[in-house]
């Protein structure tokens, strides 16, 4: 998420009532998770596991709870006791939730030509290109942005919460919501079934890539990045932070796993699991998903086990 404008070292630390280590003359752009963050960036660790990642990364501001490591040249530390509650208090300062009381909000964008069919919701900042439809029912969160001739059919909701959770035991409720100033972003010509969802990003954007086409009851996870061109059969999931690249085909029912890269177009077979990246260019299938010639192979061979088996018992 990006700020309105730079805000400097001095007021975010005021803000979340921290002590500044480091360069305190810097200006921060915005916030973001450490997948996401670039130079400029507050992000916040609040494990001895991850403070090296955290500290070696492009943020230009770490948020953290210790004094006790080696500030890299030019980074500024804000040290405060709960780094992720200091996280809460920046994003619901700069995007905080706004109630509705219309069903289009009166800061939304809409393109020339586009037709928004009646029960429709769509909330702040909302951007629509031209010649899109969108049909009865579809939801359309805050600062989701749409290109134009898009489609998106009944029951879809764009731009919902991630499922992203902050987890410590010791806390009498274990697991505590990574609230999202993220959003999505969905390119021209891009088709969207019925009842899918597409999630924001916690920090940044999901983005679905120009000309991809998606069938029914698709959940797209947040911080995904889907490339051009792309074609997803009905009820397709996605988790977090996947990278599908441009043209690949995933048929029905196919899961995917977090932070994992598809190749360029691979086509995954209807029912399988990917649970490691792909490379593109193969058809893959089964579970976990793998080379679709080599596992029907396999499969050959199961078959034989019970007249091997006889055999050998003979």
């Amino acid at each position: 998420m990006l700020f309105p404008s730079p805000v400097s070292a001095t007021n975010i630390a005021q803000l979340i009532e921290a002590k500044i280590l480091g360069n305190k003359d810097a200006f921060a752009m915005g916030i973001n998770e450490i997948h996401k963050v670039a130079e400029g960036d507050i992000c916040f660790v609040d494990h001895p596991k991850y403070y090296d990642t955290c500290l070696n990364s492009h943020a230009t501001f770490i948020i953290i709870n210790t004094t006790d490591v080696v500030i890299p040249e030019g980074k500024t530390l804000l040290v405060v006791d709960e780094p992720f509650e200091a996280y809460l208090t920046i994003v619901r300062h700069f995007r905080p939730f706004t109630p509705q009381h219309t069903a289009i909000n009166h800061t939304a964008s809409i393109g020339e030509g586009t037709v928004i069919m009646p029960n429709v919701f769509i909330g702040n900042h909302v951007k629509i290109g031209k010649d899109c439809i969108i049909h009865p029912n579809v939801t359309i969160a805050d600062y989701t942005e749409i290109g134009n001739h898009v489609i998106i059919q009944s029951g879809t909701v764009i731009g919902g919460d991630a499922f992203y959770y902050n987890t410590k035991k010791t806390r009498d409720v274990w697991y505590k919501k990574m609230e999202s100033c993220g959003n999505v972003m969905i390119e021209d010509y891009v088709e969207i079934g019925a009842n899918c969802t597409i999630d924001r990003g916690v920090t940044a954007s999901t983005i679905i890539g120009k000309g991809t086409k998606m069938d029914n009851m698709i959940h797209i996870g947040h911080d995904v990045v889907v490339g051009k061109n792309c074609l997803f059969a009905a009820q397709v999931g996605i988790a977090g932070a996947t990278v599908i690249e441009d043209g690949v085909t995933l048929w029905g029912q196919v899961g995917v796993n977090k932070t994992i890269t598809i190749g360029a177009n691979a086509v995954v077979m209807g029912q399988s699991g990917v649970t490691a990246s792909l490379q593109g260019g193969k058809v893959y299938m089964g579970y976990p998903a793998e080379d679709a010639s080599i596992k029907r192979r396999e499969l050959v061979w199961i078959k034989r086990i019970p007249a091997l088996w006889k055999k050998v018992m003979e």
